[in-house]
Formats: structure tokens, sequence, C-alpha cells
């Protein structure tokens, strides 16, 4: 009997989970939404926007941070803070801002017109598209993903080697007790 209540709680919760619909918003709240996507618009702006596995929709100013896995952002207005996003896509139209950090990781970031960063950039193993018209108001740190790729195909070469190697040699072995045939 506990098994089948621990299975229906679990299925309640799954239930609610992939139940979740868009985030609704008060000026003064936080958007926190795992599958559902949550549309910022300059009426209805939100404190913080945190997203799983889903999308944000900027049009309007997130307050304070806006943090994204495993989704899309559209920024077409402002985020106060920090904008933080892992194994996403960000694209930012002309002229929309962000207060302090943007930091992606695994990211394809694509950055209009005069786009403004208040202080650190930083891409770590994603592709950054940037007109020279960006303005960062500090450090700009990008880690593109082909400096991991090589060192992986490096290692990727060597095992191969090895492995083709250790097979010639057991063959070389196995061949060692068989006569070889007689000549002409």
């Amino acid at each position: 009997m506990p098994g089948k209540l621990s299975i229906l709680a679990a299925l309640l919760i799954a239930a609610a989970v992939f139940a979740a619909g868009p985030a609704a918003a008060r000026a003064d709240s936080d958007a926190v939404t795992f599958f559902g996507n949550i549309d910022v618009t300059p009426d209805t702006p939100f404190r913080d926007a945190v997203c799983f596995f889903c999308s944000v929709r900027v049009e309007g100013k997130v307050n304070q941070d806006m943090v994204v896995f495993f989704g899309n952002v559209r920024l077409n207005g402002q985020v106060g803070h920090d904008s933080v996003s892992f194994f996403s896509s960000v694209r930012a139209a002309d002229n929309s801002s962000i207060g302090h950090d943007m930091v992606s990781f695994f990211t394809d970031i694509h950055l209009g017109e005069n786009v403004s960063v208040g202080h650190d950039f930083v891409s770590m193993l994603g592709a950054v598209h940037a007109p020279q018209s960006v303005e960062i108001g500090h450090d700009r740190v990008q880690f593109p993903g082909f400096l991991v790729s090589l060192p992986v195909f490096v290692i990727f070469v060597i095992v191969v080697v090895i492995i083709c190697e250790r097979r010639a040699h057991r063959r070389r072995m196995m061949m060692q007790g068989y006569p070889f045939p007689p000549g002409p």
C-alpha cells in the first residue's frame, strides 16, 4: 500500500509541474516557472524572472534578475540587474539593456544595435554575434566552444590510435601460433 501512495504522490506532483501555464505578473512579484513561458510586457513588469525548460520574452522591464535554463530569451526592453542563461538562445533587440552582468554558458547570443551591458559580459562555450555598437561597461570574457572541441578531438584521436594498435597487436600475437604457408 505505501508503494501505491508514493506513486500517486509522484503522479500528482508531475501533473502539477506539467500543467504550469504562463506566468502572471505583478510589479513586485517574481516569476518562477517550469515548462511555462514568461511574458514581460510594459504593463506587467517582474522583479525576477526564472525559467526552467521554457522561454522568457521581455517587452518591458525585469527589475532585477533574469535566469533561463534550457530555453530562449527574447529581450526587447530592460533587465535591471543580471541576465544568466544556460543551454539557451539569447536575442537582444536594438537598444535593449542589461543593468549589470550578462553571463551565459553553452548559449548562442545575438545582440542588436546599441545594446548595453552595464558591467561584465561573460560567454562560456557559446557563439556571440554582436555589432560594434554594443556597449559593455567593464569586462568582456568570451571562451568559444571550439577551444574545448580541439582538446576533445585530440583525445579522441589518441584513443582511436591506441585501440587500433591494441587490436593489431592482438592479431599479430594470434597469428604467431599459425605457421606461414610454404613459398612456391
